[in-house]
């Protein structure tokens, strides 16, 4: 019983350790600006009466580098921005989207901690109803975050934050999954959502990782 008692100390304090080291590595590339994109969304009304909006939230996470920036959807009440890390639960646990990542980005020789991560919906949405709504509300915030990071190339998960960055109409996420879209200058791939509910979670992003992604990082470093 002490003995288990003692690894889940253990592990408690190396989960806030890397969350020190990683807020660290924000500080290194963060800046004024990101601060007062945080500030403007918790005083945005736009989305009143349909999100729930949290004081002091950051609403990104800054991995070892920026050169790949991943978008999501929209937060969730006991995600990452509870725990201070991406993918992250607020045990310090990889969830099991994000261990589905990490599976993917090792096929291009990148792990989960080398990007940085955000949604396209920035607060909290009370119902499902309202993403589409939220997410034309939050366009402006999405694109000033994106150009402070400055990624070579942005990985959309899921339909609800494709449908955010591309000003294109398709009928189904199957019909642009791996092909590289501009979005104001960025390289955009969507991607099928990692999270395992879905069937091609893994298996349908293999191949996109392993060829279109890891030739458009090829050609973006010559």
């Amino acid at each position: 019983m002490v003995l288990v008692e003692k690894n889940k100390k253990d592990k408690f304090y190396l989960f806030f350790f890397y969350a020190i080291i990683l807020n660290i590595l924000f500080e290194r590339v963060d800046t004024m600006e990101l601060r007062d994109i945080d500030v403007k969304i918790f005083n945005c009304d736009a989305c009143h009466g349909m999100v729930y909006k949290f004081e002091g939230d950051k609403t990104v996470s800054i991995g070892n580098k920026t050169d790949i920036v991943l978008v999501g959807e929209a937060p969730a009440c006991n995600g990452w921005r509870k725990s201070g890390i991406a993918w992250h639960d607020v045990n310090g646990k990889l969830i099991p989207s994000g261990v589905v990542l990490k599976r993917l980005l090792s096929l291009i020789d990148y792990d989960l901690y080398d990007t940085c991560f955000l949604e396209a919906i920035k607060c909290y949405p009370k119902d499902a109803k309202f993403l589409q709504q939220c997410s034309l509300n939050c366009k402006k915030y999405l694109f000033e975050q994106l150009s402070l990071l400055d990624p070579k190339i942005i990985l959309s998960l899921g339909d609800v934050a494709t449908r955010s960055l591309l000003n294109i109409k398709y009928d189904r996420l199957s019909d642009v999954v791996g092909n590289i879209y501009n979005y104001y200058g960025y390289d955009v791939i969507p991607i099928f959502h990692p999270s395992p509910i879905s069937p091609l979670s893994y298996k349908g992003n293999v191949d996109i990782f392993e060829n279109v992604i890891k030739e458009r990082i090829r050609v973006l470093k010559n």
